[in-house]
C-alpha cells in the first residue's frame, strides 16, 4: 500500500477536526442536568471545568460537567488536528509573506485548541486564557488573513468563503471581548469566533483531499 502524501494526510486532519470538535460538544453537553448546558448561556470551556460550583465573576453562572474528560480531550485532539493540519499542508496553502503569517497564525490558534484541553478553565486559569488568546485571538485573524492570500495557494483559490470566514469569526471576537452578545448569548458569540476555523478547516481539508492534494486544481470560491 502507497503512503498517503503529506497534503492529503494533512487535508485528512482538517476534515476530521471539526466533527470531532462538535461531537465532543455535544456529548459532554448531554451530561449536564441541573442546569442543563446551554450553547447561548455557557461558555465552550465551561464543558472542560473539572470542578462543580459558581465559575466567573463577570457573569456568574453555576457549571458543572460530568463528562469533563470528553470535552477535555476533544479539545487536545482538535487542536492536534488543526496545527497537524498546518503542517502537512504548508506547501498547498501557498507562497508569500501574507499566506506565511496566516499558516502561523493558524498553526498558534491549533495549538491554543489544544492547551484549552490541557489546562481547563477552573483548574488552571492563567494558561487557559492564553489558549482562548490563541483561538480567540491568532485564529480569526490568520483565517482573514489566508482570505487575502494570493491565488496560488488553496486559500487563495477559495477566496470569498475564506474570508467571509474570517471576518465572521473576526467579528465574533471582538464583540465576545467586549461582552455584546446580539442577542445570541455570550456563549453564543464566543462560538461565533470559535467554530468558523475548525469548519473552515473541515471544508478545504475536504476539498483538498478530493481533489488529491495541491496538485490539482481546485474550483474558485
Amino acid at each position: 500500500m502507497r503512503p498517503i502524501p503529506p497534503a492529503r494526510a494533512g487535508a485528512l486532519c482538517w476534515a476530521l477536526a471539526a466533527p470531532l470538535f462538535l461531537a465532543a460538544n455535544l456529548v459532554t453537553g448531554l451530561g449536564w442536568r441541573h442546569p442543563p448546558y446551554s450553547w447561548a448561556t455557557n461558555n465552550i470551556s465551561d464543558l472542560g471545568n473539572v470542578h462543580c460550583g459558581v465559575w466567573d465573576t463577570t457573569r456568574p453562572r453555576y457549571v458543572c460537567s460530568p463528562w469533563h474528560p470528553i470535552m477535555n480531550a476533544g479539545m487536545l485532539l482538535t487542536g492536534a488536528l488543526l496545527a497537524a493540519g498546518v503542517l502537512l499542508t504548508w506547501r498547498a496553502l501557498g507562497p508569500g509573506r501574507l499566506i506565511r503569517v496566516a499558516r502561523s497564525l493558524l498553526l498558534l490558534a491549533g495549538v491554543g485548541f489544544a492547551l484549552a484541553g490541557v489546562f481547563p478553565a477552573d483548574a488552571d486559569e492563567n494558561w487557559h486564557f492564553l489558549a482562548a488568546l490563541l483561538v480567540l485571538g491568532a485564529g480569526p485573524v490568520g483565517l482573514t488573513l489566508a482570505g487575502l492570500a494570493p491565488r496560488a495557494g488553496a486559500p487563495g483559490r477559495l477566496r470569498l468563503p475564506t474570508l467571509a470566514a474570517g471576518l465572521l469569526a473576526l467579528t465574533g471576537a471582538v464583540l465576545f471581548v467586549a461582552q455584546r452578545d446580539a442577542g445570541i448569548g455570550m456563549g453564543g458569540m464566543e462560538r461565533v469566533a470559535a467554530l468558523p476555523y475548525p469548519i473552515w478547516a473541515c471544508w478545504i481539508g475536504i476539498t483538498l483531499f478530493a481533489a488529491g492534494g495541491p496538485a490539482r486544481r481546485i474550483r474558485r470560491g
